[in-house]
Parts: C-alpha cells; structure tokens; sequence
C-alpha cells in the first residue's frame, strides 16, 4: 500500500488558460437552426461565457458575432461549448454556458487582447474572476 494520497482532479479555475473579466457584451450567436442573441457576462483572451436559459450542451460549435466597442463593425468567431450551467430557478447560479474560441486569427486575437487588455486596465479595482 502507497502512503501518497491521489492527486485532487483539477478544477475548471485551476485549468484555465486565461483570466476572465467581468463585462457584460452583446453577442449574437448561430447553433444549428437558431440564431440568438443574448449578453456574455464575462471575457477573456479564450473565450467567453453567455448568459442565457438556453445554453448549448457541451461540444456544441457555435458561430459568435461579437460587436467591441471600439471597433467600427462586428467580427464573427467560431467557438465550442466547454461548459454549460442550465437554468434552475431554486439556485443562485447564472444559467449560460461557456464557450471557448477556436480558429481565431491573428488579427481577431489582437482585437481581443487590446480589448481585455483596456478593460483590465481600466477595472482596477474590480479582480478576474476564474471559474
């Protein structure tokens, strides 16, 4: 018999690649057969989470329309459903599901990065949230 303990299963805010940011963002969104709009509640350089009673279920591929308010016109991103919470009335818990993005081109990442970059700059008492 071993007298190591096993290792704990990493948790989702142990294993994120990046610091989500409390913001609240208009993002359109396509699944197969629906087009939806709803506020992300929060973003990163990798991804986002959106609100919504609705979410997709896990591994679903989304295509994102996302408007940064400073760029003149909305660029659109494929992204995968990596976690989904859904609507439950009795909890505390925001409904939604997060997405990560997939593909994101040199020039998109830059927008991001400039994007997060200014609100974390701009939000300094406010700390990344990891979840």
């Amino acid at each position: 018999m071993s007298d190591k303990a096993p290792k704990p299963t990493p948790s989702p805010s142990t294993t994120r690649k990046a610091e989500r940011l409390q913001h609240e963002l208009l993002v359109a969104y396509r699944t197969v057969g629906s087009f939806i709009t709803d506020f992300a509640v929060n973003i990163s350089r990798g991804g986002i989470f959106i609100n919504t009673r609705e979410p997709a279920s896990v591994g679903t591929i989304v295509r994102l329309i996302i408007s940064l308010p400073d760029a003149a016109f909305p660029f659109d991103l494929t992204g995968r459903v990596i976690r989904m919470q859904p609507y439950d009335p009795q909890s505390d818990q925001m409904s939604g599901m997060g997405i990560e993005f997939m593909d994101v081109d040199d020039e998109k990442r830059a927008r991001l990065e400039r994007f997060v970059d200014r609100l974390r700059a701009e939000l300094p008492d406010d700390k990344p949230v990891k979840k």
